[in-house]
């Protein structure tokens, strides 16, 4: 079986050939200059953190990189807010939002999901719980993967609801005390849109995910709590997606939304970042665009089609100016009122939206 994997990752380096743009992506995203940014910093909002005991302002430094679902006919995103407070440049918590229009947005008041004084504050504590991705079951709980950061180690870790507001934690995603301490960021759920909803989805009796920032790897699951990563012969992480030389992504590529079964393939539009001694000339260095790669739906592992350039990349000035210059970071997506909407962070600072009437087979 290893051997097997490893032939499918040499093949991966050499199956991409050239395509139409419109015959698998999914594109015609435009960006919603009349309301964008659609969300900024609160200084007004304040929430006592268990943990001090003291009054922060949890969403007043930052606003960024949220995750989008479709329930009860009302639009949702999750999103990540920094306080001014926390040592690594703030605490993330996560918030949450609705709208009935996807442009125009409600917060609640206070993070719904947070460090806490609980088994997993050592892992959370006190970088926080960034950057959510959300999937529904078929049994209707939602999973939640989202980035702990500790101040010396990001770890992909899970949490799951009903309402959207009650969360358990359930710790790290893998099992093995290798994997649980290694990077790992960015967990993207192989799903299907249905009815408006993205449903997980499995494939050969399990659940897929892709995950990573720097390569991408790819991990399987029964149940979508507990996962294993899926290896090489000598035991690493077995890469599905790498940097290319020349190119938009040539420093790291990272998943962003939850990826989608298509007609066409498994859909997984993916972060990048432009290193310029190597990379896009006509992109600054570390510009943050986004990318699109198709993998076989019957194998999740095997890519079969990538996008030659980018489909979204920064070129308003929100986009380039903010904490960290020079990002679109996109993660959220869902399909409502006949139309996508891809939200993302601009800059580390803010979110704003994009949308396209395009159908996916």
């Amino acid at each position: 079986m290893r051997k097997i994997i490893q032939l499918l990752a040499v093949i991966n380096m050499f199956c991409c050939s050239p395509e139409k743009v419109d015959e698998w992506q999914l594109i015609g995203f435009e960006k919603q200059d009349d309301v964008n940014p659609i969300m900024t910093p609160d200084t007004s909002s304040l929430f006592r953190d268990p943990i001090t005991q003291r009054l922060v302002k949890w969403e007043g430094k930052d606003v960024f990189n949220p995750a989008s679902l479709v329930k009860d006919d009302t639009l949702f995103m999750l999103y990540r807010a920094e306080d001014f407070v926390g040592k690594y440049n703030g605490t993330s918590r996560i918030g949450l939002a609705f709208s009935f229009d996807g442009l125009n947005f409600t917060r609640l008041p206070q993070p719904v999901f947070y460090p806490d004084e609980d088994e997993y504050k050592g892992l959370e504590w006190e970088g926080g719980s960034e950057d959510p991705r959300i999937v529904k079951r078929e049994d209707g709980l939602y999973v939640m993967t989202y980035t702990a950061y500790d101040g010396n180690l990001a770890r992909l870790l899970v949490a799951t609801t009903y309402d959207l507001r009650n969360w358990k934690k359930h710790g790290s995603v893998f099992q093995d005390s290798v994997d649980i301490n290694q990077w790992s960021k960015s967990g993207s759920i192989v799903s299907r849109s249905i009815d408006d909803e993205l449903v997980a989805e499995k494939i050969d009796q399990k659940y897929w995910m892709y995950f990573g920032d720097t390569d991408l790897f790819i991990a399987q699951s029964n149940d979508l709590i507990r996962w294993d990563p899926v290896k090489t012969e000598t035991g690493e992480w077995l890469k599905v997606l790498s940097p290319r030389a020349g190119k938009f992504d040539s420093d790291l590529v990272e998943p962003g939304p939850p990826a989608i079964t298509t007609s066409n393939g498994i859909l997984l539009i993916y972060n990048s970042r432009n290193r310029l001694a190597d990379g896009d000339q006509t992109l600054p260095d570390g510009t943050y665009s986004a990318g699109q790669a198709l993998f076989d739906p019957t194998n999740p592992i095997k890519l079969i089609r990538r996008s030659e350039d980018y489909f979204f990349t920064p070129d308003k000035p929100y986009e380039i100016t903010g904490q960290v210059n020079n990002v679109c970071f996109v993660e959220g997506l869902c399909h409502y009122k006949n139309q996508w909407f891809l939200y993302y962070g601009t800059a580390d600072s803010k979110i704003a939206v994009a949308v396209s009437p395009q159908e996916l087979n």
